[in-house]
């Protein structure tokens, strides 16, 4: 098979990122909700609802190794199709639980739909464009984090507020129940066809032997370390910014959920896409220009994270709120175009999965009930100390990684 035409590229392109926005918008719809399910028939505690990320994330993480294998071996639209479908069906049934536990499955199933599509979408992307345009393919894919979430918020807050949290999440999942059909129209390109020579559909040998090289690849390696980091941060700014926007900023309920929702949206267009453009610019006279990009955006946002949460007052807080934002969306294209571009193309679904179990690890699993725990023993406001640290972690690996690769 050859590999998609412009047309047939763009249009994949087009479908999954329409996708990954739905992929997006019901992963967060939960935030939104969470003031809400704290004083509703459910009773739930800071630390269960920061659980319920983790329900979601702990099966994400592990169901993607188990996709990512069929992604480098199988018919990856037909497998896209089934994960939408199923974290849709998940995401729905939300709004049907009758207790924590019923709401904890039901958040934990969605991982499994979310898991296919998060190891096998880039992966495809990849073999559709060459390497030269994969930041920028990768910022207007990724893009649909920012545009997924905030519409997850706004979505769940407006929803909440008229109709109450079980239709918010009704309405979320049905329409992935009908545009996973679109998946089927996407072709599925040879492996390693825009690298110059097309691959086999997996590396040879099997699941230990591709893991086996990922592990020896010392890039990949490092890239993902500092991602763990970045995502420990985002992971605790997306569960945690609404309710602090409420409870420390007094911003009312709705006003809290569509505000951030509009900065999520502003600023993850815009630091996307730039940062996408930037380093797919910058790599033309240096090979390190996406990790350094992403390196230098990390630590720049360090110190506006801090006056985000700590700041006196409403304006100054928003304001680098705003700033961080940016900053940490621009190295979302370039930090993931670095993870396919460093192995092999028969391995880039499992390096995906591989990435995807160890940046939620020590990453998103984690940080949401680790700050909802703090909260419970202190205050939202100390929770956010967490934040610009890893943030400034994340940083410092990428550009150790820079320059371990020049050296």
């Amino acid at each position: 098979m050859t590999p998609p035409s412009g047309r047939g590229a763009r249009t994949a392109l087009a479908i999954l990122t329409l996708l990954n926005l739905l992929n997006y918008l019901d992963r967060y719809v939960l935030a939104s909700l969470f003031e809400s399910l704290k004083a509703s028939e459910l009773h739930l505690t800071d630390t269960q609802l920061g659980s319920l990320f983790t329900a979601f994330l702990l099966v994400y993480m592990l169901a993607s190794p188990v996709f990512g294998r069929l992604g480098d071996r199988a018919s990856r639209p037909r497998l896209l199709a089934a994960g939408v479908a199923a974290w849709s069906l998940a995401t729905a049934l939300g709004g049907f639980a009758r207790s924590f536990a019923g709401l904890f499955a039901s958040r934990a199933a969605v991982g499994i739909g979310e898991a296919a599509y998060g190891t096998i979408a880039p992966a495809l992307l990849a073999d559709s464009f060459p390497k030269e345009r994969r930041g920028r393919v990768f910022a207007i894919f990724f893009a649909a984090i920012p545009v997924g979430a905030a519409l997850g918020y706004v979505l769940g807050g407006l929803m909440d507020r008229h109709f109450g949290w079980r239709a918010a999440f009704v309405v979320a999942g049905v329409p992935g129940l009908l545009l996973a059909l679109l998946c089927l129209v996407i072709r599925d390109p040879p492996r390693g066809a825009r690298d110059g020579t097309a691959s086999l559909p997996a590396a040879p040998g099997g699941a230990r032997e591709a893991y086996a090289r990922l592990f020896a690849n010392r890039r990949y390696r490092t890239t993902v370390a500092g991602y763990a980091a970045y995502t420990f941060a985002l992971g605790g700014l997306a569960a945690w910014t609404p309710a602090f926007l409420e409870r420390v900023r007094g911003l009312p309920k709705a006003d809290a959920t569509v505000q951030f929702g509009a900065i999520v949206v502003a600023t993850g267009l815009i630091g996307t896409f730039v940062g996408g453009w930037v380093g797919d610019r910058l790599l033309k006279n240096d090979p390190q220009a996406y990790l350094k990009l992403s390196g230098w955006t990390a630590l720049a946002a360090v110190p506006a994270a801090a006056v985000a949460f700590f700041a006196p007052g409403r304006v100054l807080p928003m304001a680098g709120i705003v700033a961080a934002e940016l900053l940490l969306f621009a190295s979302t294209g370039p930090i993931n175009s670095v993870l396919v571009n460093v192995v092999a193309p028969g391995d880039r679904a499992t390096a995906m999965a591989l990435s995807i179990f160890a940046i939620h690890l020590f990453g998103d699993v984690p940080s949401p009930p680790l700050m909802g725990a703090i909260s419970d023993a202190a205050s939202l406001r100390a929770a956010f100390t967490v934040v610009p640290v890893s943030i400034g972690i994340a940083g410092a690996i990428w550009l150790a990684a820079a320059r371990e690769a020049e050296s």
